[in-house]
């Protein structure tokens, strides 16, 4: 993983910001310094930063109440602080507020490098553990959305009013909107494809639909005759078992050896 980040470094000593800027520069990290809490509160305004150094004992506004501001408007930041005053008062009080850790001074380099890259590999790791969940729930609703059916309507059979919505051959009503049969009052759920093979026939009926004409209404797709046979010969067998009493003698989806297949339901 290429770790990578923008630091920012609050210090009111010119010579260590200085420092701690250079040895970061040096290891790949974008770096804006500030010399007290106002200035890094101005800079927060306007930039995105990844990590924050801070001295914990500064002129102006204190260490401590640049932390309570920085983590109340941006939790998610990671902070930092060093003293060169040990103080375990407020060292504790300063993790209760929301600081990442707590480093005493003088600053070793390869300890802030080091630092730095743990602390901004964790970061990009959640990150990139938020954007897996947000990406499998949209897979997770998708999927429902599947197999809701939502999407099963074909865009170029749009139906805008009750008298296109169903379609009826003797006892079966197809519903165009919802994508059911009805035979007898009884409601029978199809796939989405045999669906649209047995709205085919039901528009040809009674007359006979060849293999490759049923295919390219049904599917948009264009088989040769051999292929075209095999493909409808599956979703009529489909068909058969959804709705013929007995499919080894059928008496609505008639076969024309050869040819294709007819519906019968008047």
């Amino acid at each position: 993983m290429s770790i990578s980040g923008h630091v920012l470094i609050i210090d009111d000593e010119a010579a260590l910001r200085k420092t701690l800027a250079r040895i970061l520069q040096q290891a790949g990290f974008e770096v804006t310094t500030a010399e007290n809490g106002e200035q890094a509160l101005a800079f927060l305004k306007t930039t995105s930063f990844d990590l924050v150094y801070m001295d914990l004992r500064m002129p102006g506004l204190p260490g401590l109440d640049t932390l309570k501001i920085i983590h109340d408007t941006h939790p998610n930041l990671p902070v930092i602080l060093f003293t060169a005053q040990p103080d375990i008062n407020s060292a504790v009080e300063a993790l209760r507020n929301g600081a990442t850790d707590y480093l005493l001074k003088p600053l070793k380099p390869q300890t802030i490098i080091d630092r730095t890259k743990n602390v901004l590999e964790n970061q990009q790791r959640e990150k990139r553990k938020r954007e897996i969940v947000l990406q499998v729930e949209a897979l997770q609703t998708e999927l429902k959305t599947l197999d809701d059916g939502t999407n099963s309507k074909p865009a170029e059979q749009p139906v805008t009013t009750p008298k296109d919505r169903f379609m009826k051959r003797g006892a079966l009503v197809l519903d165009l909107h919802t994508r059911r049969l009805t035979i007898d009052e009884d409601v029978i759920s199809l796939p989405p494809t045999s669906f649209d093979y047995l709205l085919v026939l039901a528009r040809h009926s009674p007359d006979v639909v060849d293999y490759q004409t049923l295919v390219t209404e049904a599917q948009g797709y264009h088989a040769d005759s051999r292929e075209a046979q095999e493909l409808t010969k599956w979703h009529i067998h489909q068909l058969r078992q959804a709705i013929e009493k007995d499919k080894h003698k059928p008496s609505y989806l008639i076969n024309v050896r050869g040819t294709g297949y007819r519906l019968v339901a008047d």
